[in-house]
């Protein structure tokens, strides 16, 4: 899928529709664990804003910011019958080394299916990254953004 953005509501209208196709192919997987989203992009193409939308059409009420200090911020979804309990969102630009998140308990959080989890800058810790539906944002030159899905 790709889509072309002017506007922080239309990416965010774009998340909300990568959630219900997210939600729509869930039984699609094939491989078990957490379903994971790497976001690619140059620093100020939409990955945090993109997350925002992903978050407020999980429910999530939270002001959303980069966890860039924090590195992993993990909210609980309010919203049941989903397949998802947690939505754990990632910022890898800090980090030097996979161990790095590796100490934060990766391979645990990676391993539960009710885990929804977004990460930044995933290119960081690619030695450590399984699967993952990658989504890629870039400015178009019009000051747009370009956000480009991939399974």
């Amino acid at each position: 899928m790709k889509y072309i953005t002017h506007n922080l509501e239309e990416t965010q209208k774009v998340a909300h529709e990568f959630v219900d196709y997210i939600f729509s192919h869930q039984n699609d997987k094939k491989i078990s664990g957490a379903t994971i989203v790497g976001l690619y992009g140059d620093l100020g193409a939409g990955k945090t804003s993109f997350t925002q939308g992903v978050a407020r059409a999980l429910g999530i009420d939270e002001t959303i910011v980069s966890p860039t200090f924090v590195i992993e911020k993990i909210y609980e979804l309010p919203l049941q019958g989903r397949p998802f309990v947690h939505f754990i969102h990632i910022d890898a630009y800090r980090l030097e080394h996979s161990s790095e998140l590796v100490s934060l308990g990766w391979q645990k959080i990676i391993s539960d299916p009710t885990n929804l989890i977004f990460i930044e800058w995933p290119e960081r810790v690619g030695d450590i990254m399984p699967e993952h539906i990658k989504i890629n944002l870039e400015h178009t030159a019009d000051g747009g953004r370009q956000i480009e899905t991939f399974s």
